[in-house]
């Protein structure tokens, strides 16, 4: 049974790909993914906002006092000089690619345009297959517009195209006035993948310390029918892989996604949840159900019910809300019926 796939240019084993999370953080677990099945792995991110900082307080801990004298301004190279921050990803990378074969995808993570192609070219010559880039941006000024924002987004892409050559995805929001315009857009600005969505952690309000607080919440296989929507309905419409990410915690779920246009469909609250070895399980999960149903390869099921090939062309549109809503039953009326049949 052949589950090998493509993603921007990488051949991979299987479409078996966890995500940016805090368990690439240790090598180790690196290398235990790699030997669960993981056809490559996604790096924790490089947060735009931690540069920021770390190079704001290397230039006052070199600048602090030297106003008092003037030649000790020429001790030093400028801040701008100094590769802050990123070492020890950078390290990281370089020795992930030494325990395992499996490609290494770096993500950086940010919302502007600022210093990503620095780190973007460090991060290539460290040693990563891929780099995603994770916009994770929430507009709050009232006078930017949606036509500026998306802008950014294709500059950052353009900017960071330009300064390497390894593949570059992008990580997008679903929260596009449209979703297929901008999809469009980045795949003819070069990017070699979306990944299909970003998850938007939401603060919370603890009503007895009375402060905001972070409120991170694993997905449920409910969160995967946004990005299966959206892959069906890209696939075969643009160049770029297609990767699905967010509620894939089952077999059935890849195997879905799959048939939907994805090349790869990635994984993380599933494994924070059950452990890195669950990724044998759901690997089983879709082996089970591809030798039930006489499939041979994942190549080909995948698309197989895109909207490109689907009989119903409105199946993954507007037509069909109308339809949800008309045969909907909530779970008492169908107890009432059922209790009413039977007398």
């Amino acid at each position: 049974m052949d589950l090998t796939t493509t993603y921007m240019g990488l051949q991979l084993q299987s479409p078996l790909v966890p995500s940016a999370s805090p368990l690439s953080e240790e090598i180790d677990n690196i290398k235990r993914m790699e030997d669960a099945g993981a056809a490559a792995v996604v790096m924790h991110s490089l947060f735009e906002e931690q540069l920021r900082l770390e190079r704001h307080e290397l230039h006052h801990h070199l600048t602090h006092g030297t106003e008092s004298y003037a030649e000790a301004l020429t001790y030093f190279p400028e801040p701008d000089s100094f590769r802050v921050g990123a070492e020890e990803y950078l390290s990281h990378i370089s020795r992930a690619k030494e325990k395992v074969r499996i490609p290494i995808i770096a993500s950086l993570n940010g919302s502007s345009v600022g210093g990503w192609t620095n780190y973007a070219r460090q991060i290539e010559q460290a040693g990563a297959d891929g780099l995603e880039l994770n916009v994770y941006y929430v507009p709050t000024d009232m006078d930017l517009s949606g036509e500026a924002i998306e802008q950014t987004y294709i500059e950052i892409l353009r900017a960071v195209k330009a300064a390497v050559t390894i593949p570059v995805a992008i990580k997008l929001s679903p929260f596009f006035t449209n979703m297929a315009h901008m999809a469009k857009r980045l795949d003819e600005a070069g990017a070699e993948a979306l990944v299909l969505f970003n998850r938007f952690y939401q603060p919370d309000i603890n009503i007895d310390t009375l402060e905001v607080e972070p409120n991170v919440i694993l997905s449920t296989p409910q969160a995967m029918r946004l990005p299966l929507r959206w892959i069906a309905i890209l696939y075969g419409r643009i160049n770029a892989s297609l990767a699905a990410t967010s509620g894939v915690h089952h077999g059935q779920d890849v195997i879905k996604l799959l048939m939907a246009g994805a090349n790869i469909t990635m994984l993380c609250s599933v494994l924070l949840r059950h452990g890195i070895e669950h990724l044998q399980i759901i690997e089983q999960e879709m082996r089970s159900w591809m030798a039930e149903h006489e499939y041979e390869s994942v190549r080909q099921m995948q698309g197989s019910m895109s909207q490109q090939n689907c009989p119903d062309k409105s199946a993954f549109e507007r037509a069909q809300y109308m339809r949800s809503l008309q045969t909907y039953k909530p779970e008492w009326a169908r107890v009432y019926e059922t209790s009413h049949y039977f007398g």
